[in-house]
């Protein structure tokens, strides 16, 4: 369906962390100092050529690729939020934060009322986007398959104007409803939002979809760096996922 073809465009246009084109130059680069340039061994079809140019078993073997650079930056991300939390004027919010960073680190997929519960804390400081520290951003840069080589301020208008396209997304999904995909089209949703869906199986992938619907349409505009850590908040410990 459109909608499939829609969030992998978008993924294809604002590139990745473990952009073709970074990894592609430092090859090059490696090339021009005098390593054979012109070697086959450097020309990657994960690097060269588009996602429906791959074979099956390369579909899954480099979005595992992609996957594992992106769960790198999870446990940073969750201590860039533990370090805030002395920030946070409010007590009750200073303890719901505290209790969802604690059970995402022992192995707990936290419940949709976990997280909405501090929409309040990502709307302005410590944890709205403008507000967030650079290395914060750099990190959040990377679980969304963004590159993280640029100046804070590009990357963090990079992440509203990504979050904000998944919003958009987010809103017209619920109003289609989840049953009208088809199992790839629910696989390439889940992927583009943070989880590696290539090893669970359908009806799994759509209860997640689901929770991140609900959480998401939840959300203001305003709200929306909770959307964006929701990529690691929601990810992180789901059943099938911890590999």
């Amino acid at each position: 369906m459109a909608l499939s073809r829609v969030c992998w465009a978008r993924l294809a246009v604002w590139g990745s962390a473990v952009t073709p084109g970074h990894f592609f130059t430092r090859r090059l680069q490696l090339g021009r100092s005098g390593l054979a340039w012109g070697a086959p061994r450097y020309l990657f079809p994960r690097q060269l050529l588009i996602r429906h140019f791959w074979t099956p078993k390369q579909q899954t073997d480099f979005l595992d690729i992609y996957h594992a650079f992106r769960k790198r930056s999870h446990p940073e991300i969750i201590s860039y939020l533990e370090k805030v939390i002395p920030l946070i004027s409010d007590a009750g919010l200073r303890w719901h934060l505290t209790d969802l960073c604690t059970k995402i680190q022992r192995g707990t997929h936290p419940a949709i009322h976990d997280i909405l519960a501090l929409r309040e804390c990502f709307s302005n400081h410590p944890l709205g986007v403008n507000q967030l520290q650079a290395l914060h951003v750099k990190a959040l840069s990377r679980a969304m398959l963004l590159t993280s080589y640029l100046p804070p301020p590009l990357l963090r208008h990079r992440l509203k104007t990504r979050t904000t396209v998944i919003h958009q997304l987010d809103k017209a999904l619920a109003k289609l409803g989840i049953g009208q995909l088809t199992a790839q089209e629910v696989k390439s949703a889940c992927y583009l939002r943070g989880l590696n869906s290539t090893h669970i199986g359908e009806d799994r992938c759509r209860t997640w979809l689901g929770e991140w619907l609900q959480i998401s349409c939840s959300l203001k505009e305003t709200e929306l760096s909770l959307l964006l850590h929701n990529v690691v908040l929601l990810s992180t410990n789901y059943l099938g996922t911890r590999r």
